[in-house]
């Protein structure tokens, strides 16, 4: 690379980590206890499917439309939004709300044990994890701040690609992992920062990228809806919703979706009137059937009334990406292994980040021309040779 070239990816890649340090700091420390979210639960007696006996709400128990009286019988007045299910225990959820449309402040998350029809209680809220959970996804601002986050997201991807850039000619003059301990204590930092920081290249992309994926779930939602699912229910547009006192049979609903996409397990129905159905529909949300394809979502939509399947479709490219995304940014794929190893690799990109504050907040008049001589050195010996 040409000397300008150098210096080129040498602002991008301090001007782009300036703006975004502080904030993938925050990320990154309230990621590690999010990584273990379900182990943190256990420890707090927060995880009522552990103490829970018998077959997986998915797959057997009580009619569903006996569970769902169960909830409502807990919230009189309410209507039903969402009924979720589990691949590996009897519990199942449903969430309800003072309309179909309710936001998400206004509604309440119900335990159920489906294999006894007991019902547990509303889930806990306002607690430790919530809190850092809410700092994560939108630092308590809503859709402004999951895209603001997003937008600092993308700049941590623009660092890690020029850092790459720069580390290549750079380090033709030394041999991959050296720590040149003899130096000064800026030069060791130096080398710590970029050999943590390769190391840890290809994990830190893939949460980047994840991450700002995973802020554009509101958009793509209404994407979907606005566009495939209007396409899917486009001859119920003119009919009038369907009061939650006509809603037939759960039950019914479940098997015409079963038979429009038999062999896959239920992950969640979506009631009419929400974000992810129409004011006519039951929308079934299936899992895939295979490992990699578990957080792979097909909807079968399911009239309300009658209890008729209306439509089946995979979802767009763009919100299958955000379904695999989001337990790939957290390490849900392989268990308590894989998380493991991605707070190991959170706590280096911790280190990463502070020590390269740490080398913006030392650096000392003509240190920036120094180093990109340095720089253009390494990759003029590459030529060279």
């Amino acid at each position: 690379m040409r000397r300008s070239t150098i210096r080129m990816w040498f602002l991008v890649h301090k001007w782009t980590s300036l703006v975004s340090t502080l904030f993938l700091l925050m990320l990154c420390i309230t990621g590690l206890p999010l990584i273990f979210h379900d182990e943190i639960d256990g420890l707090l007696g927060d995880d009522h499917a552990a103490q829970l006996e018998g077959p997986a709400s998915a797959t057997g128990g009580l009619p569903l439309d006996t569970m769902l009286a169960a909830a409502l019988a807990q919230r009189p007045g309410e209507v039903p939004l969402f009924m979720a299910f589990s691949n590996d225990t009897p519990l199942l959820t449903v969430t309800t709300g003072p309309r179909p449309d309710a936001a998400e402040s206004d509604m309440t998350l119900l335990f159920l044990d489906r294999a006894t029809g007991r019902p547990l209680g509303p889930a806990p809220t306002g607690g430790v994890m919530d809190v850092i959970l809410s700092l994560h996804t939108d630092m308590f601002l809503g859709l402004p701040g999951m895209l603001f986050l997003g937008a600092m997201g993308a700049l941590f991807v623009a660092a890690l690609v020029s850092g790459a850039v720069l580390y290549a000619p750079f380090m033709r003059r030394l041999a991959f992992g050296t720590l040149r301990t003899g130096r000064s204590h800026r030069v060791r930092r130096l080398d710590q920062h970029n050999l943590l920081g390769i190391v840890t290249l290809g994990w830190a992309l893939v949460v980047g990228l994840t991450g700002v994926i995973n802020t554009l779930a509101d958009p793509l939602t209404a994407q979907w809806q606005n566009g495939e699912l209007a396409a899917m229910t486009a001859r119920y547009r003119d009919a009038a919703p369907i009061p939650p006192a006509e809603y037939a049979s759960l039950d019914a609903a479940m098997r015409a979706a079963q038979d429009a996409l038999p062999g896959r397990a239920p992950q969640f129905i979506a009631f009419p009137g929400g974000a992810f159905s129409t004011a006519h529909h039951y929308a079934v949300f299936f899992q895939g059937d295979r490992p990699l394809t578990q957080f792979l979502l097909t909807p079968a939509l399911i009239d309300a009334r009658d209890a008729t399947p209306t439509d089946t479709r995979d979802m767009p490219a763009l919100n299958q990406a955000l379904m695999l995304s989001k337990p790939l940014h957290f390490g849900d794929y392989g268990g308590l292994p894989l998380k493991v190893l991605w707070a190991l690799l959170d706590l280096a990109t911790i280190w990463v980040l502070w020590t390269g504050v740490m080398l913006w907040l030392r650096s000392e008049p003509g240190r920036i021309e120094r180093r990109i001589d340095e720089i253009a050195s390494g990759a003029a010996a590459g030529a060279a040779a």
